[in-house]
């Protein structure tokens, strides 16, 4: 992403705040004119000190004019600038907000190959200390900028009213400050894409660490994973040293040249002085105004590193914004609104990349009420089947019927509503049970929820919680049990009014017993329904209506439990298995 581009877009999203923005810029230009007249004034007073010094009379009330106009406009001047900055901060935080807003709103609309291919930490970092590092650049640097440029302006015109022969001082001192800064540029800018890079990586490694402390310790890995995070560590941190080492280049450098600028006003005003072409008070003047003129030079190419740092990060914030969302549904696409939960896959293909395809010409018809287990290796692609079927991903050939609509024809939303899914990875989120159990249904009434509850045979455990269902679960309920997680989740699943089921290794974390508890009070409330069932443990999937054993992306056997162990099979070889 150019630069340019990224600049627009930031500037895109101030204009949306035009009264405000215009009002600070207003009051940031007002007050440094009157900054501005400082120096003049102070000029004017210093040739009557003077004048009166020769001639032996001092004009004492018109000094005192003088001084107390310069009190004046410094007084006003501060005050401004006082009030642009508290007004800046109240412009960056909405503007921080409607882009932390405009970011996730955005996120939510990607498709899941977005999330599959990204990890977490480095999304957060995006949406945490990037978006917090554009907040400080627009609160701090764009008021310096605007005001520096100001200040810069008016400074000239006045030194040219002043003097302009001492001002051709600066064709020479300018050229080398534009030289070294864009040299200085080109240089650092890929550092700070490479550092915010860096800060993404090491905010991903620590989120999957932080998520995988059991794993980590029960395989002792804890010095290797001290080694790699400090490796991780190492990268950020010479990241930040590389660009601030050179970043820092550019303050001194041009503090150098503004102090070569000066002894040369210095040297050619004296001999201005003596040639008669400019007083003192002129002098005094034009070496306040030179320093003004400098100044602001010197401070933008203090915060030039900021200013870089900010520009990097929100490339990679505009970067998430640039993601394609999830493909528009058809024009004219149905709503499914009252499923039957009939469903039929006619040679199906597909792969997550174009040249590898996972399953290869997948058939199957799963009639209303039936109950389908999906059985095979790792990688046979299972799972690949269960996002087919709610559209996280798009077929690349044939078709999947859903009542005898195309899947490509039906809504998303209204086909992801048809579905109620458990997977064995489970998720719940801050808030108490009874809230977790309903998330799919927040209009259920208490009586649902506990029947719900019930049927998943997590009820009597809520019961003796202290709170019961209004217990708080935190931090994707870690305080109670992957067993009860996975029944609260199967719950939840329960109280949909969907028409099928999906359940993606449901019960791989409760006993066994619990298990078949859990599946015969599934099997009656789901009368009618279509169940969809990945399982590993083959036990729990005896009463299925049809097996469809897939290895290597086919189909390579399919029937009831008797028919694939009668026909001797990989169904049969699978199951004796798992019993020798």
């Amino acid at each position: 992403m150019k630069r340019k581009n990224t600049l627009f877009r930031i500037f895109g999203y101030l204009m949306r705040h035009k009264l405000p923005l215009f009002s600070v810029l207003a009051l940031s230009l007002l007050g440094n004119l009157l900054a501005l007249a400082g120096p003049r004034l102070s000029g004017e007073a210093i040739n009557l000190i003077s004048d009166g010094g020769v001639s032996g009379r001092m004009d004492m009330p018109q000094i005192y004019r003088y001084c107390l106009l310069l009190l004046f406009f410094y007084v006003c001047s501060s005050l401004m600038s006082y009030i642009v900055n508290v007004s800046m901060i109240t412009l960056s935080r909405k503007i921080t907000y409607t882009l932390r807003r405009d970011v996730f709103n955005h996120l939510v609309t990607l498709p899941v190959s977005y999330f599959d291919t990204n990890t977490t930490g480095d999304i957060l970092s995006r949406i945490s200390y990037d978006i917090d590092t554009i907040n400080a650049s627009l609160s701090n640097d764009v008021v310096q900028v605007v005001s520096s440029s100001v200040t810069i302006v008016g400074s000239l015109v006045m030194m040219l009213r002043i003097s302009p022969p001492l001002v051709l001082v600066f064709t020479v001192t300018i050229p080398l400050a534009l030289v070294l800064a864009s040299y200085l540029t080109k240089m650092v800018q890929p550092m700070f894409r490479a550092r915010s890079k860096a800060a993404g990586e090491l905010n991903g490694y620590v989120e999957e660490m932080i998520s995988g402390q059991k794993t980590l310790r029960a395989y002792t890995q804890e010095e290797r994973v001290i080694k790699d995070m400090n490796v991780q560590n190492k990268k950020l941190v010479d990241a930040y040293y590389r660009t601030d080492y050179y970043a820092s280049i550019m303050g001194p450098s041009t503090n150098a040249i503004n102090n070569l600028a000066l002894a040369l006003i210095s040297v050619f005003g004296a001999i201005l002085y003596l040639r008669g072409h400019i007083n003192i008070g002129g002098i005094s003047a034009f070496v306040l105004y030179s320093r003004k003129f400098t100044g602001p030079i010197r401070e933008i190419a203090e915060i030039y590193g900021e200013l870089q740092s900010s520009l990097a990060a929100a490339e990679r914030v505009f970067r998430i914004l640039d993601e394609a969302a999830e493909p528009a549904d058809r024009e004219n696409a149905l709503e499914l609104l009252h499923a039957e939960g009939n469903v039929e896959l006619s040679h199906v293909s597909f792969g997550y990349q174009k040249d590898r395809t996972i399953l290869k010409d997948f058939s199957m018809t799963a009639p209303k009420g039936s109950l389908i287990a999906i059985v095979g290796p790792t990688g046979a692609g299972k799972t690949t089947f269960i996002n087919l079927l709610m559209r996280f991903y798009d077929i690349d050939k044939g078709a999947i019927l859903v009542d005898g609509h195309s899947s490509l024809d039906l809504t998303r939303k209204s086909l992801r509503l048809a579905y109620s899914m458990v997977l064995q990875d489970t998720w719940l989120f801050y808030g108490t049970i009874y809230e977790n159990i309903s998330y799919g249904r927040p209009e259920a009434t208490r009586e649902e929820v506990i029947a719900a509850a019930k049927a998943a045979r997590i009820h009597t455990y809520i019961e003796s919680l202290p709170q019961g269902y209004d217990t708080l679960l935190i931090d994707d309920g870690t305080n109670i049990s992957k067993g009860q997680k996975q029944l609260l989740t199967i719950a939840r699943a329960l109280l949909m009014h969907s028409s099928m089921l999906i359940l993606d290794e449901a019960t791989s974390n409760v006993d066994t017993r619990t298990e078949h508890q859990i599946q015969a009070a599934m099997r009656s409330l789901m009368k009618d329904k279509t169940c969809f069932v990945v399982a590993h443990r083959l036990s729990t999937i005896r009463n299925a209506d049809c097996i469809l054993v897939v290895r290597d992306g086919n189909v390579i056997e399919r029937g009831t439990h008797a028919e694939l162990m009668k026909l001797g099979g990989f169904y049969y070889e699978m199951h004796q298995s798992q019993y020798q």
